[in-house]
């Protein structure tokens, strides 16, 4: 993820706090240096990172914060909370219509990842709005854009509206507007075209196309890759187009995340969408205060429990937890849950996503091999349906037969059912809302945003067993 090196970084400069019972001007001066370098070593721009760093020095050096029982822990809380402000404070939805169809366009420069978020943006309102987009192919000078788009249509079976090279795009944006309101596309989703760089013919066309139709959104998509000069385009395009919001894609590129952090404040633009990866459904909603928990290595509870959710229907999530609470699970619901977790990205990335997870030594090391995945997958498929139903029939002439048929030793075999009973043990006791097991501090944290996470696991427990009862 883009933020990781400066996640250590701020780690280290909060971490020499943490480890004093008293805190003086000097130790916050000291720390405020620290994170000042680190958040310039992250292409954050200058004049965000003196505006940052001011305010929290300000905030961090009172009375009441020195003089308390746990300035460091206070001094924390005050470095995330300006933090999320820079971010922009609040989760800023997409703006919409009160009429259909509601019309977003798409703007920056070539290269950035219009076309692919586009696509993106089209599957989450079908998947989050039961959505009927229509897809309008307005950038003729990039003829790969046309088709691109139309095999992601064709993927989503969402339909694309073109009129292929040889027409001005304002023609094609008009004509599919009437193609939208004839079929009564509830949203409108335009692929512009995008320049090496900004220039005059770009704009004003741009500006047409705003004109023609009047849009609710105009999303400046930019890349993360390119650091301050994403700042620097972001604020072009804003003064001279308008802009309503601001996409960041390839922040799971090997980027220093600045641009993140200094857009809101130079453009004014919320930021509404992160890119996180080359699939269609890695697309997520901008969270300033997640965002600014992840990048202070505090985790995003939230957001992992979104992505769980994302392919999980009621009914299927019904099933496992009926199993779980008769210790019923078996192999092929095993299978079944690794290719789930799989789908919600690298395991490594997830990891970090649990409060107090990214302190535990070595868990920037780990790294899952999805090669792995597949070798225990090969195992499960050796078995017979009976064994992968009732893993207490595998005894040792069984599990040497698992082992040649998979390819696997015998050592790999047992270490694997071992996982998968240890697994299931653990499902067993959380799905009866005991979340006092081993291993649960470690995954939670043991500070405050641990017992939060826990108190909101329970929570959903709790809620869980309620609408039961109802049902029942």
């Amino acid at each position: 993820m883009a933020f990781e090196s400066l996640t250590e970084r701020l780690q280290q400069a909060m971490s020499k706090l943490r480890k004093k019972g008293k805190v003086s001007e000097a130790d916050v001066k000291e720390m405020m240096r620290e994170i000042r370098l680190a958040l310039l070593e992250a292409d954050v721009n200058l004049q965000v990172v003196k505006d940052f760093t001011k305010r929290v020095r300000e905030r961090a050096v009172g009375a009441e914060v020195l003089d308390s029982l746990s300035p460091a822990q206070q001094i924390v809380k005050i470095v995330d909370e300006e933090l999320t402000i820079t971010l922009g404070s609040e989760t800023v939805e997409l703006n919409k219509s009160p009429k259909i169809p509601t019309v977003i366009m798409m703007a920056g420069l070539q290269g950035a990842g219009k076309t692919t978020f586009t696509g993106k943006l089209a599957n989450y309102l079908k998947k989050n709005e039961n959505a009927r987009p229509l897809l309008i192919a307005g950038d003729v000078y990039r003829p790969a854009a046309i088709d691109q788009l139309k095999v992601l249509g064709q993927q989503l079976d969402v339909p694309v509206f073109d009129m292929g090279t040889d027409v001005s795009p304002v023609e094609i944006v008009r004509q599919g507007m009437e193609l939208a309101k004839e079929k009564k596309n509830d949203y409108v989703l335009i692929d512009t075209a995008g320049r090496l760089h900004i220039d005059e013919t770009l704009m004003d066309e741009l500006k047409q196309i705003k004109d023609l139709t009047q849009p609710n959104e105009i999303l400046l998509v930019v890349d993360a890759m390119t650091g301050q000069d994403a700042v620097n385009v972001a604020d072009s395009f804003n003064q001279q187009l308008g802009i309503t919001g601001v996409v960041i894609t390839k922040l799971d590129g090997d980027t220093r995340g600045g641009a993140a952090l200094s857009i809101r404040s130079v453009t004014g633009a919320p930021i509404k969408f992160i890119g996180s990866g080359e699939k269609l459904t890695d697309l997520e909603v901008f969270h300033p205060d997640r965002m600014a928990s992840r990048i202070l290595g505090m985790g995003d509870m939230l957001t992992l429990i979104e992505k769980a959710q994302q392919d999980y229907d009621e009914k299927k999530a019904e099933e496992l937890a009926q199993k779980m609470r008769e210790n019923s699970f078996d192999f092929n619901d095993f299978i079944e849950q690794l290719d789930q977790v799989m789908g919600m990205g690298p395991i490594e990335d997830l990891l970090k996503m649990i409060p107090g997870m990214n302190q535990m030594p070595g868990i920037e090391n780990i790294k899952v091999d999805p090669k792995d995945v597949e070798r225990k997958k090969a195992m499960v498929y050796s078995m017979t349906p009976a064994e992968r139903e009732n893993p207490d029939l595998l005894n040792p002439s069984r599990r040497r037969r698992i082992a040649a048929g998979s390819g696997n030793s015998v050592v790999e075999v047992n270490r694997m059912i071992k996982q998968f009973k240890e697994s299931r043990k653990m499902m067993q006791q959380m799905s009866k809302g005991d979340m006092n097991i081993p291993g649960m501090d470690q995954m939670f944290g043991t500070g405050v945003k641990g017992k939060l996470g826990k108190m909101a696991m329970n929570r959903m427990m709790k809620k869980n067993k309620k609408k039961k009862k109802k049902k029942k």
